[in-house]
């Protein structure tokens, strides 16, 4: 039997969970940023006619996805969490509808720009800053409510602060003009915001899920590897911005080393679910990742070169960040919408072909044609999530199958 609330609107479900509405907007922006960049890098490697941005075509796929595609998800998942956490009531409906408005139109506006409106990228990134404004006034006041201190919450919301300069920064070229401008911008989005959110969000959840599901287990989180965590990625972090790409391998050991001894610590031994085992097989690009940037930033240092291209930055947001998407939001969907915590078939799938455009990725970098080798990864976002993401769309706009609210 379902509730009464099965005679919901289907588009009104989405505003019924905080993880619904910001989903269901990162899963369209997946779609509608992956399709922009295919064609475009289509129409430059075979001489088709498509307009050209300004800013960069390179600049403006990076700001999509670090500032409008996957902190929609993160959003979701941390105006979810953040009141579990603490133990707080869940987060009102009014606090968490601008948000996703604010993304999404962001989003919208911003590939609106990039295909000829001009006023688009501009608009984009204000309607974008007015979403991330939202979420971090409703996510602040959650910290001070508490009564501990939930280091996890903190950690991410400080992720979110930096975020928020690096959007600041964005918008700041887009106004100015000024080249270092959108690199700031650029570098916070990926070691100032989303490495210590994943990296956070892991240390917390990982080893707890694991234990719930693997008997025995014993559950090893601690504080010191997310403390840590942080000052190696600020150096990394202040070294590009500083352009000391001959030293960046200096914070990068240590990154590697604390995230290499995470996995071996919280891999699961014996039987386990694949919902859980592809979780671990996502982490495990993260010291992989590390390792590509080592050997760029020795190279650079012995020889002044970058022989590796944008292959490490392509291991860390497709292998990690792609990966663990899906393996996280498929745990979460199952989970908040009353089914069962198992892997579907198209989420296997979507898995393991973003694996695989994760490697042809890194392939393109060293390859004699890598445009080709670039429109190639593009597409296979769509190939690999497009039947995962419908799949999401139609739990997001449904009740729970348990008939319980949320």
């Amino acid at each position: 039997m379902h509730s009464t609330a099965d005679s919901t609107p289907r588009a009104a479900q989405l505003f019924a969970a905080p993880h619904r509405l910001l989903f269901f907007v990162g899963a369209s922006n997946v779609l509608l940023a992956m399709a922009w960049w295919a064609a475009w890098l289509g129409a430059a490697r075979f001489g088709a006619a498509m307009p050209s941005p300004r800013p960069y075509a390179g600049w403006l796929h990076a700001f999509v996805m670090q500032y409008q595609m996957l902190p929609s998800f993160v959003f979701g998942f941390l105006l979810t969490t953040f009141p579990r956490w603490m133990g707080l009531p869940d987060v009102d409906r009014w606090r968490y509808a601008p948000v996703g408005v604010g993304l999404f139109g962001g989003q919208l506006a911003t590939l609106l720009g990039a295909i000829g409106w001009d006023a688009g990228i501009v608009v984009g990134a204000f309607m974008t800053l007015a979403g991330w404004l939202a979420g971090i006034a409703t996510l602040a006041p959650l910290l001070w409510r508490e009564k501990g201190t939930t280091w996890h919450a903190r950690s991410c919301f400080a992720a979110l602060v930096v975020g928020l300069v690096g959007l600041l920064a964005w918008i700041g070229f887009l106004l100015t003009g000024s080249p270092m401008s959108a690199y700031a911008a650029i570098k916070l989005g990926g070691f100032g915001l989303l490495l210590p959110l994943y990296w956070t969000v892991a240390h917390r959840m990982f080893p707890f899920f694991a234990g719930a599901v693997v008997k025995p287990y014993a559950v090893w989180r601690p504080m010191w590897l997310l403390a840590a965590m942080w000052p190696a990625v600020l150096l990394h972090l202040g070294l590009e911005l500083m352009h000391a790409y001959a030293w960046t391998w200096l914070p990068d050991f240590a990154l590697l080393a604390l995230s290499a001894t995470a996995l071996v610590r919280w891999w699961p031994r014996g039987r386990k679910p694949f919902i859980l085992t592809a979780l671990f097989l996502g982490y495990a690009w993260l010291p992989v990742a590390f390792a590509l940037y080592i050997v760029q930033s020795l190279a650079y240092l012995l020889q002044g070169v970058f022989p590796l291209g944008r292959a490490p930055a392509h291991a860390l947001f497709i292998g990690f960040f792609g990966s663990v998407l899906i393996a996280m939001v498929t745990r979460v969907t199952q989970g908040h919408s009353g089914r069962p915590l198992s892997m579907p078939p198209v989420a296997v799938y979507a898995f393991a072909a973003i694996n695989m455009v994760a490697v042809v990725r890194i392939v393109a970098e060293v390859s004699r044609d890598p445009m080709l080798w670039q429109t190639l990864a593009a597409a296979g976002w769509l190939v690999a999530l497009t039947p995962w993401i419908l799949r999401l769309g139609r739990i997001y706009l449904a009740p729970r199958v348990d008939g319980k609210a949320g």
